[in-house]
């Protein structure tokens, strides 16, 4: 199971927990290997090259859905060349400000944006991340014009979101409870279509601004052509384990949802999401590092 990132990121810990589980299930090892760089393309391509056997698979989260558009030239088309298996959870960004700005709740924000056009700073993991896409869909669906400061990884744009360097941030969930909970930073609201169970008084985005969402996703491809015997005993497989207390358990600790479901949902979330994306990047006009 190949992970496109480096290792001790949620989408590597996706892997090893879901490649555990199968191990266990089918009585043989399911070996984890990293193979980052090119924001996931170079893992992604060694997948999507390997033979239709069933024994390379690929544990993915929503940056194909995002490169696809992002990218000019990739040597793959991923809603072609992937054999979508199962998705396994997907994780929301909190919309969190520096507590120095003068708003209480997501309208008084937006209110507070709007007479306030390109003075106010969100920070990103980089152009074309997924806290920049969420921040971008936000500014198109809200009319805010706010200022793009990237960073080279999230942990950056988290610490200055902190220090007041940077007043908003697209914080994943799992690294940012904390700091809303000791008041270090001030949630405005989540980017999954409902509430998060871990912070059950943040509202939705989407309860001020009628169908916002933005969430990254995790799950397992293979190589097109894997046959649908196999893609079905492998999803079969990974909905059992995260119907499993134990699991899921595992996941929430993440600050992330099992999210299962069958191999054509997974198709469909996937077709969706790059047709979204691609909206953001193109009127936005994000262009890779």
């Amino acid at each position: 199971m190949i992970v496109p990132f480096a290792p001790a990121g949620t989408t590597d810990i996706s892997a090893r927990l879901i490649g555990q589980w199968l191990s266990e299930r089918f009585g043989q090892p399911f070996v984890v290997e990293n193979r980052p760089g090119a924001n996931g393309n170079i893992g992604t391509e060694a997948v999507l090259r390997a033979g239709a056997d069933g024994y390379t698979l690929l544990m993915v989260d929503a940056s194909p859905a995002i490169n696809a558009t992002l990218y000019d030239k990739l040597n793959f088309n991923f809603i072609r060349d992937a054999a979508p298996v199962a998705s396994a959870a997907r994780t929301p960004f909190i919309l969190v400000i520096h507590p120095s700005v003068p708003a209480k709740t997501l309208p008084e924000f937006i209110a507070y944006a709007k007479a306030n056009p390109a003075r106010i700073s969100y920070g990103s993991a980089g152009p074309g991340s997924t806290l920049h896409v969420a921040a971008e869909l936000f500014k198109i669906m809200t009319g805010v014009d706010l200022l793009h400061v990237p960073y080279r990884g999230g942990g950056p744009a988290i610490a200055d979101a902190i220090s007041g360097q940077v007043q908003v941030v697209f914080i994943p969930a799992p690294a940012g409870i904390e700091y809303v909970r000791s008041g270090r930073l001030r949630a405005l609201g989540i980017s999954s279509a409902t509430r998060f169970e871990a912070l059950p008084d943040v509202p939705s985005v989407g309860e001020f601004v009628s169908g916002y969402e933005a969430s990254t996703w995790y799950g397992v491809v293979a190589p097109r052509n894997t046959s649908s015997t196999i893609i079905d005993t492998l999803n079969k497989e990974i909905n059992a384990g995260l119907a499993q207390p134990t699991l899921k358990a595992r996941f929430a600790e993440l600050g992330a949802e099992v999210f299962p479901g069958s191999p054509s949902d997974f198709s469909r979330l996937v077709v969706a999401e790059t047709e979204k994306w691609a909206m953001v990047i193109r009127t936005a006009n994000i262009k890779p590092e």
